[in-house]
């Protein structure tokens, strides 16, 4: 763990003055505090990844007003990761002790103590404090198996799934094999989208206007007839739909957009939108002999560095090299590294990504990360090994009694163009390769597609720092031009799945 903390102050100096910066029609889905040259930004930041939060805060504090917006910009930014990141490690011990004896009561702190050890439970030292992740005990029962056994005697471990996720693998691959079509098993979805800010926050005031963005449905494929039932308050604008192509046009992280006024600032304030649409699994027939180069014309699209998080650097070109070494085929390359990155790089709760510095570098050097973490270093190997590669996420939604948000890829291979790749579900347990390696380049039926792409501007634009950058599955919020956090409103998320003929 020491070893991920002292990286993770590498991390933040991604552009040193003089070095590249993200490419301008290329935004860099996080906070301008890591890609900027201030050497104030870059100094408070590098304070904050060797635990002087205070040392750090004061410095942005008395450092003298820059002249130009974009430096102020990245330092009022900086001020925000340092209270975000506080929010993240938040845990003391006894607070970690408490949430595992939920799971296991009869657990002692030397116990916790060497099961965190055990297993890297994160953790950062704090102005002399150590401080876990807010989300322990859940990275501590995934990677410490005398956890997982404690909890399993306690009666406390959670139960299995009865949906089967082989069987509905089979069932696709099964009917499209019969048919002959790629796009099969539709699933039709129904999906109540709830957002409340909490009454009484700081600010806010009768007659303050508040802007709310709800992530609303692509057609896109296999997702398709997509309508909005109803939303309240009326919606002011749905952003047009994402335009494919070599870039992605249109609005490739789709919203509804609404405003409301506040009349009672000690009251919550709800936005509410409910939509439908069907969802197809996506299974083309793909052979490895019949895969193509890229078009002559094809450029760079998709096969370059999008600074800070996909970066190229000498330990992932290495590891792409390693891992292509001697195939040529575009199609057999990318199944290598999907195989690679599902053995090699774990699914862990992750910290949000508006504090994280680089999801390719992170997840590289950890060997763990979120679905979005992960999706990222596949995506950063593959341009690395010459096959253009993209971000999509939204939801997981399979008939289990949990939802959750999701980001997974998209690699181009001709002749079949861009095919969905997750490699956070990875490679599944069966000795059919069909089934075993259905995520490279197949989709269930179970999904939401709300973004082709991450950090894009939302409709109307947003003009403080978004609560995330990257992605949007959760909506944002702001008030009279200030932008609410997580810890300042909730959402909920209903969904109905009916498998059957299309929505009327």
């Amino acid at each position: 763990m020491r070893t991920l903390l002292l990286l993770s102050a590498a991390l933040m100096l991604l552009t040193p003055e003089g070095g590249p910066a993200a490419r301008a029609d290329e935004p860099p889905a996080a906070s301008v505090a890591f890609v900027s040259r201030d050497r104030v930004v870059r100094n408070a930041l590098a304070l904050m990844n060797a635990g002087q939060f205070q040392k750090a805060e004061a410095l942005l504090e008395k450092a003298d007003r820059p002249g130009d917006a974009a430096t102020l910009r990245a330092r009022t930014e900086a001020r925000e990761i340092l209270r975000r990141t506080r929010i993240e490690y938040s845990l003391d011990a006894p607070g970690l002790l408490a949430k595992v004896r939920r799971s296991v009561p009869d657990a002692t702190a030397e116990e916790v103590e060497r099961w965190a050890r055990d297993s890297g439970a994160r953790y950062r030292v704090i102005d002399g404090r150590k401080l876990y992740f807010r989300r322990e005990p859940q990275n501590i029962f995934l990677f410490c198996a005398e956890a997982r056994e404690r909890r399993a005697r306690a009666g406390r471990a959670p139960a299995e799934p009865q949906w089967k996720l082989t069987d509905h693998l089979q069932a696709i691959v099964a009917e499209a094999e019969r048919t002959g079509q790629a796009e099969v098993h539709p699933v039709r979805h129904r999906i109540t989208f709830t957002l409340t800010m909490q009454p009484n926050l700081p600010g806010v005031k009768t007659g303050s206007l508040v802007r709310v963005w709800l992530p609303y449905p692509q057609e896109y494929r296999q997702q398709r007839e997509v309508r909005l039932i109803r939303a309240t308050p009326e919606p002011r604008v749905i952003a047009p739909n994402a335009i494919d192509g070599k870039q992605v046009g249109g609005a490739p992280q789709r919203t509804i957009y609404m405003e409301q006024r506040v009349t009672d600032p000690g009251q919550p304030l709800k936005f509410e939108e409910v939509f439908a649409y069907t969802c197809y699994a996506y299974y083309p027939r793909l052979e490895a002999a019949k895969a193509q180069p890229l078009p002559a014309d094809w450029g760079r699209a998709y096969l370059e560095e999008r600074l800070p998080h996909i970066a190229f650097t000498p330990e992932l070109r290495r590891q792409a090299a390693a891992i292509v070494r001697g195939e040529t085929n575009p199609l057999t390359r990318a199944l290598r590294i999907f195989r690679w990155v599902s053995t090699h790089i774990k699914w862990n709760a992750e910290d949000e990504y508006g504090t994280i510095p680089s999801f390719a570098r992170k997840g590289f050097a950890a060997g763990r990360g979120d679905c979005g973490v992960q999706a990222t270093v596949f995506v950063t190997l593959c341009r690395l090994a010459g096959i253009p590669a993209r971000w999509q996420s939204g939801l997981e939604i399979k008939p289990t009694p949990t939802w959750g948000m999701h980001d997974w890829a998209e690699i181009y291979v001709a002749p079949w163009g861009w095919l969905p790749v997750d490699v956070s579900y990875g490679v599944q347990p069966s000795s059919d390769p069909r089934i075993a390696d259905f995520y490279c380049g197949h989709l269930d039926s179970y999904r939401t597609i709300f973004n082709l792409d991450w950090g894009r501007e939302l409709v109307p634009p947003k003009s403080s720092l978004r609560s995330e950058p990257a992605d949007f599955q959760r909506g944002e919020i702001e008030v009279d031009g200030r932008n609410l956090y997580f810890d300042q409103w909730d959402y909920s998320i209903a969904v109905e799945c009916d498998p059957g003929p299309s929505p009327r």
